[in-house]
């Protein structure tokens, strides 16, 4: 088994803007694991506010043995071998396993979907991201919006019900809100949680800090609208503190170290009666593919990267009617330039 790797900076088309950060570009490593003349694909997308970069995935990868990795893969061994070299890290752990599971299925001759137990005709719709910005951009964003049919709105600042203003005044699409943790005031945020009902809003992540259990759970408690965990989940040890305090949670490879620990969390979730979100970094085609292996099994899905960046090294995958169309070839199905 071989393991090879490469940085790659994937460039937006636009600048991207939340509560408390800003980015135009943001730094991956592409790796590969080969096996037995297969080679699997995998991707870590590290934004800078998650603490990972180039140095420390290259240093992390630098100590993974992967003579580790006999197969058939064991995968609930491989992630705590990884989470014993480091902890964190949790963008190349990512990385490793989707490549992993992208080998796993062209070994099996079978699409990670089947694998993970999804059913294709579930597949929600995936949300376009509009970052926090002015009306002129936002109403520039949405002209060069792909036929998506929900629009995701990052919120958090004083210009929270601008920005929404801005978008109804060019759609009557429905809409996802993310607070990125930008609100601060119970009264004021209870109050638009009822007007963004109004205004088509179905459903709003991480309102409050995440470590504010008690505002997040006193909104959740008097919400119009489903309040769902972000920064507050990351990987499958953090869901039982958040029972009560959110209706869903959001779902992220990059956060929870792959697609066997997302599974995991999907899976826990619906034993814990929580709605579910399958999200997205800033990604190629090939962690996005390895989300919407998983979405079928999820209510909502955020996994537009391929339509927010300018030089996707991978071909976009088929797009349709609002959905990601998998196929059926063996592994992710992803497609190389």
């Amino acid at each position: 088994m071989k393991l090879t790797y490469q940085p790659f900076q994937l460039e937006l088309k636009h600048r991207f803007t939340i509560a408390k950060f800003s980015r135009t570009a943001t730094p991956l490593m592409l790796l590969q694991i080969a096996h037995e003349g297969q080679v699997g694909y995998g991707e870590a997308s590290m934004v800078p506010y998650m603490g990972e970069t180039v140095e420390t995935a290259t240093a992390f990868l630098e100590k993974v043995d992967v003579s580790q990795f006999r197969y058939p893969f064991n995968f609930d061994a491989i992630v705590d071998y990884l989470d014993a070299i480091a902890p964190g890290n949790t963008a190349i752990k990512a990385a490793i396993d989707i490549a992993l599971h992208d080998l796993d299925g062209k070994l099996q001759n079978k699409p990670c979907w089947e694998m993970l137990g999804s059913d294709l005709a579930k597949m929600p719709v995936t949300s376009y991201t509009l970052g926090i910005d002015t009306p002129e951009v936002i109403i520039q964003k949405l002209k060069e919006a792909p036929d998506c049919k929900v629009i995701k709105v990052k919120l958090g600042r004083d210009s929270d019900r601008e920005l929404i203003n801005t978008i109804r005044s060019i759609t009557d699409k429905p809409l996802y809100v993310d607070a990125n943790q930008g609100w601060t005031d119970l009264s004021e945020s209870l109050e638009l949680t009822y007007w963004l009902k109004e205004q088509g809003v179905e459903l709003i992540e991480q309102p409050f800090l995440k470590t504010d259990l008690e505002s997040n759970a006193w909104l959740t408690a008097r919400s119009p609208i489903p309040i769902i965990a972000d920064e507050a989940v990351q990987r499958f040890a953090d869901m039982d503190q958040l029972k009560g305090v959110y209706h869903g949670i959001n779902i992220k490879l990059m956060k929870c170290a792959g697609m066997h620990e997302g599974k995991k969390m999907i899976d826990k979730a619906r034993q814990m009666g929580f709605s579910i979100l399958i999200g997205c970094m800033t990604e190629t085609s090939c962690a996005t593919l390895a989300a919407a292996a998983l979405a079928p099994q999820c209510d909502w899905a955020d996994l537009d990267g391929p339509f927010l960046s300018g030089n996707n090294p991978y071909p976009d995958p088929h797009f349709k009617e609002g959905k990601w169309i998998l196929n059926n070839e063996p592994g992710l199905g992803l497609k190389t330039l």
